[in-house]
């Protein structure tokens, strides 16, 4: 009987790896950040066993490293993931997406009547009422978001 070979990812030479992101959100991160595109190599892995969590989902994304609003959206979906810049197959700096109190401008309002779904120049906020799970309130119509309608808005 043979025995099987393990099959590993390649690594990357310049780029960002996002790891610890939560099972079945790797897609959703994807769409965040605009990927794939032509310019751009990914590889997903996705529901990979892990000491940390059940499963997980890890993003390796070459020739990129993400912006700082990147990283907040990210956190809204995978409030436990790391971030690590790669160059010349080196991890340059890794840290944790941090969920901030206050979140501006990234998430719509789920409801059809507040200020910031009209054509008035004004953008989202929400306040940051519990972590986990995540629960959110508008800041002007006091709209309570969870999970649910922050999946939505990402797939």
């Amino acid at each position: 009987m043979k025995t099987p070979r393990e099959l590993k990812v390649k690594p990357i030479k310049n780029g960002t790896v996002i790891d610890h992101i939560t099972a079945n959100k790797a897609l959703n991160v994807l769409k965040i950040l605009g990927l794939p595109n032509k310019e751009t190599s990914v590889t997903i892995a996705m529901n990979v066993k892990s000491s940390q969590m059940f499963a997980k989902d890890i993003v390796k994304i070459e020739g990129r490293e993400l912006k700082s609003g990147e990283v907040d959206k990210i956190a809204l979906i995978a409030p436990y993931a790391t971030i690590n810049i790669i160059r010349n197959y080196e991890i340059l700096d890794k840290g944790k997406v941090k969920l901030t109190n206050n979140v501006k401008g990234i998430l719509k309002c789920p409801n059809p009547n507040c200020i910031t779904n009209t054509p008035e120049p004004v953008k989202t906020k929400f306040q940051v009422i519990d972590k986990n799970p995540l629960i959110l309130r508008c800041y002007y119509c006091e709209r309570i978001v969870n999970n649910d309608d922050i999946g939505i808005q990402f797939k």
